[in-house]
């Protein structure tokens, strides 16, 4: 099986009234031990739910593991002026000797509108800032010049190593945004007959742009379907939803490996 497995670190409660459900350190260290790919974070400004800072959470769980894949999912790219993201990716990057993974998107409209307004974002701007970002973002994190998309010339130092993109969401924009800018597209709870429609569609616009054709991520994949169907429809890596129990998550995660 080659498909990677994933899990999310346990920054996030659907229960306001309950603390944040798992220690960072423990978790990651504990996806290490049990072989897992990768351990993600979730990321917003203001959820419907209490979160903690993505690039803080996985720059504690690269702190304290030395293999595993650190990665965001996704990163709310058109939250921050595209120059902050870039610097937090490329220290990510260097901190964690080049781990990291770039899931980018333009949010759940299930969170309202708050943390956007909050940023001094325009919630309806989101998709034109996240493409005007994916446009720069790779040359700032690489440490080259970019022109960003008020004309200013950037420069950021140090460079790092450009990490995977991938691109979520579903729709036309979302599909044509990870032909044109990703490595990769990720989605939620898809078959693998969706995603294999989802891919042929994106992988036709990417070929538009001279792209080589991209594999999926699969968020909270159908449950009782196997790994290889996934597989042979293009997927690269699942990521498990939470249930509330991390360590039983990732102990049924890990089983999948075997």
């Amino acid at each position: 099986m080659t498909v990677e497995i994933g899990v999310i670190l346990p920054t996030s409660t659907p229960d306001p009234s309950r603390p944040i459900l798992g220690d960072v350190r423990d978790s990651a260290r504990y996806a290490e031990e049990l072989g897992l790919d990768s351990v993600w974070s979730t990321d917003h400004l203001i959820a419907s739910a209490p979160m903690l800072d993505s690039s803080t959470v996985l720059a504690t769980a690269a702190a304290v593991t030395e293999r595993i894949t650190i990665g965001f999912n996704v990163m709310l790219l058109a939250l921050r002026p595209v120059a902050w993201a870039a610097k937090q990716v490329g220290t990510l990057q260097l901190l964690s000797g080049d781990r990291l993974v770039l899931g980018v998107g333009t949010g759940n409209p299930a969170h309202g509108d708050a943390g956007w307004r909050a940023a001094g974002v325009e919630f309806a701007d989101r998709g034109r800032l996240t493409d005007e970002a994916l446009a720069v973002l790779p040359d700032l994190i690489a440490g080259r010049v970019a022109t960003l998309a008020d004309g200013n010339e950037v420069t950021l130092a140090p460079g790092a190593v450009v990490p995977p993109i991938f691109v979520a969401g579903n729709g036309p924009r979302a599909f044509r945004r990870a032909a044109q800018y990703g490595d990769g597209w990720a989605t939620i709870a898809q078959s693998p007959d969706e995603v294999r429609t989802s891919l042929d569609t994106i992988n036709k616009l990417a070929a538009e742009y001279g792209r080589p054709p991209l594999r999926a991520t699969v968020v909270a994949p159908q449950p009782d379907t196997p790994l290889a169907a996934y597989e042979a429809a293009g997927v690269q890596r699942v990521i498990l939803a939470p249930t509330g129990d991390w360590r039983h998550d990732y102990e049924q995660a890990a089983a999948l490996k075997s």
